[in-house]
């Protein structure tokens, strides 16, 4: 098939695909004019590389671990070197700090949308972020409140004041 089929079939710019290639992640032949011509088995090479790089590996670490891949989602495990061990352990951990950070903002953004909401079924127009942060700020301030009564509770229940 063509650079044009292949884009077209993975959903991934020409550009993209002469990148992959300038790179040594994707082989292509040439037909006589000189066109690419790529084998079926690019299809599945194209949405692994994506894959890849969608989770946040680098090309070069990408181009070290590809061999091992030989389906879409198998792994041929060989003899790793050292050096390929510790990127690839780095690059996980990398991947999890990341979505931690995700998991974060997804739940700032839930907790946001379900103030808006509550804000809504009281018959409030809507909630500025200045609104939500005021409500918290006097949340923080009740919860403060609670608790130097309390300090004052137990400080004269337990004689010290």
């Amino acid at each position: 098939m063509r650079i044009g089929e292949l884009a077209e079939r993975t959903g991934t710019p020409r550009r993209m695909l002469r990148y992959y290639e300038e790179q040594g992640l994707l082989v292509s032949d040439r037909a006589a004019n000189g066109y690419r011509e790529y084998g079926e088995p690019c299809v599945d090479r194209v949405l692994q590389i994506r894959g890849l790089l969608d989770s946040g590996l680098p090309t070069r670490v990408i181009k070290q671990i590809l061999p091992c891949l030989k389906e879409p989602r198998a792994i041929h495990v060989t003899d790793a070197t050292p050096e390929t061990m510790a990127t690839l352990e780095r690059e996980r951990d990398r991947m999890t700090q990341r979505i931690e950070c995700l998991l974060r903002s997804r739940d700032a953004i839930s907790d946001y949308v379900e103030a808006v909401r509550v804000n809504q079924a009281r018959g409030a127009s809507g909630v500025s972020c200045d609104d939500a942060v005021q409500e918290d700020a006097v949340q923080d301030d009740a919860v403060q409140d609670d608790a130097v009564q309390d300090d004052a509770v137990q400080g004269a229940v337990s004689g010290r004041r």
